[in-house]
Parts: structure tokens; sequence; C-alpha cells
């Protein structure tokens, strides 16, 4: 289509979580509430990692990179999503909306590989234990962290330089609380079968590749664990692993709900309730699931802070 013919939008207006004025305050509230113990919970996960020697392991340098892709990721929606409910018009211009969609894109997609970054870590743990500390080195600790960046980095430059081909000039509203690749796609005039192909195969690779990876280790994983002969044995290794579980869970779940369908099926409506999960709910709880789910992160709490009250 000749972008002659059409003026682009060169601001947004979000249109948030709901049109209901009498629901605004309550969810105020309520996701300043989350996003506090969001900012609470991760940062002093990574404080605490770093703090405490004997977490200075490869388990917990994996969950202090997670508790620092939870914060920021956090970090890109919530605080615009609180203005949508404390202002009558949430505008966003479209540099602002174009910066907002690559660093969510960069670390949803990183996320993802994270967490299997984090179960191939688990699955040596429990079925090499002996050769554990030669496998998961500093080395390749570091690597398999800066490829979970890297392909965070490819994936959102790959999206967002195809979302600047387009003109967006339907309308200015953006049918959501943050600019997410279906809303924007909807106000576009000229042709989205290459970003919607796009979404789908890049989707399937960042979502399906990490899930498949995630559910092999486990494969290996439960079979480890049953050769091991000791209950209390058992017990720690499904203790470490259910935690895993159910962060993968909660993120793998809601996400594909959105990515992996056409845009033509999924419901605006249902993507925003999708979206809460992903990028608010399951940022605050990682940091809940790993710490009440972990003895080792309880007593490093216990003494770190017991370390501040004896000083």
């Amino acid at each position: 289509m000749n972008p002659g013919n059409h003026s682009s939008v060169t601001e947004f207006i979000l249109a948030g979580l709901t049109e209901k004025s009498e629901l605004r305050l309550p969810l105020f509230v309520l996701f300043l509430a989350i996003y506090m113990v969001t900012a609470v919970g991760n940062l002093g996960m990574i404080t605490l990692i770093g703090l405490s020697s004997h977490l200075h392991t490869p388990m917990y340098y994996f969950l202090s990179s997670l508790s620092f892709i939870d914060f920021c990721h956090s970090t890109v929606i919530t605080p615009k999503m609180l203005v949508n409910f404390v202002t009558e018009k949430n505008i966003i211009s479209y540099p602002a909306c174009m910066t907002q969609l690559y660093f969510f894109l960069m670390f949803a997609i990183a996320e993802c590989h994270m967490l299997a970054a984090m179960a191939y870590d688990r699955y040596v743990a429990i079925c090499s234990p002996l050769l554990y500390n030669v496998i998961m080195s500093r080395g390749v600790c570091f690597c398999l962290t800066a490829g979970v960046y890297i392909l965070g980095v490819l994936g959102s430059t790959i999206h967002t330089s195809f979302m600047l081909r387009l003109y967006l000039c339907k309308t200015n509203v953006i049918n959501h609380y943050f600019c997410d690749l279906f809303p924007l796609l909807e106000l576009s005039c000229s042709s989205t079968y290459i970003n919607e192909l796009l979404v789908l195969v890049l989707s399937a690779f960042n979502i399906l590749t990490p899930a498949f990876t995630i559910l092999a280790s486990y494969v290996f994983i439960i079979a480890g664990i049953f050769q091991i002969r000791s209950t209390e044995g058992k017990s720690k290794a499904f203790s470490t692993c259910s935690s895993h579980i159910l962060a993968v869970a909660f993120f793998f779940g809601s996400a594909a709900f959105m990515y992996l369908q056409p845009s033509s099926v999924s419901s605006m409506d249902q993507g925003k309730v999708s979206s809460v999960f992903y990028t608010t709910v399951v940022p605050m709880l990682n940091p809940l699931i790993y710490s009440l789910r972990n003895k080792d992160v309880k007593f490093a709490l216990k003494r770190t802070v017991g370390r501040k009250f004896c000083s």
C-alpha cells in the first residue's frame, strides 16, 4: 500500500485493562502492590544470592538472572499501566511505544530460554551429580546466560524491525494496556501477513523449543529421581524441581495462549487477561515460589537478617 495515501500515527492512546471508572482506583492499588512485591522480591533475591557465599552455585546463578529478567520485564510494563488508572487518556508516543515493544519482547523471550537453561541445570545436577561441577562450569553458565540474552535481543530486533515497516494509521487507540504485537498489528493500513507469520514462527521457536527442552529434561530427571535409593534424597530432588515446574507452568501457559494462535482467532479481551499473568503476576510469583519452597534460600535469608540485627 502506498504510504503517501495515509498519515502515520505519531502517538497512541492505550485503552488499558478496563473502561469502568469505578474499577480504576482498586486496580491501581492492586497492581501497585503487585509491582512493589515484584521489585522487592526480585531485587531481594538478587541481593541475597550475591551476599550468601553458599548460594554461589550454577542453580542460584541462573535464579539470580531470572530475577533480573523478571524485574526488568515487569518494569517495562507495569509503571505505564499504572498511569492508565490515574489519567483520563494514557498517551504514549510512537518511539516510546516501539521502545516498550522492543524491551518487552526481549525480556519475555529471554525468560523462556532462561527457564530452559534452569531445567538443563537441574537435569545435570540430578542425573550426573558427580560431573556436575565439571559440566556446569563458570564458562558454561556464562555462555548459557549470554545465549539467553542474545536470543532475546535477536527475537525482539526482528519483530520490532518488521513492525517499524508498517503504516499504523487506522486509529491511534491501542486496545491493550501496553504496546504488544497483536494490538499494534490491528492498527496497520499495510499488509501484516509477514508480521503474523513471524509471530507464529518465532513464538513457536521461543516458546515450544524451551518447552520441549524442559519436558525432555524432566523426563530424564524423573527417571533419575526414581533411581535414588534414599527417601530423603528423592524428596529433596522433587522439592527442588517442583518450584521450577510451577514457574514454567505459569509463564508458558499464559504466553502460549496469547501467541501460539493467529491474531484473527485470539480475542484482545482474553489476551489482556493472559498478558496480565506473564507481565505482572509471574514476575511477582517467581521469587516467592523459589524462596518459600527452598530451604537454602530461607536459611540464607535468616542468616543475612540475623547479621543485620546483630550488627
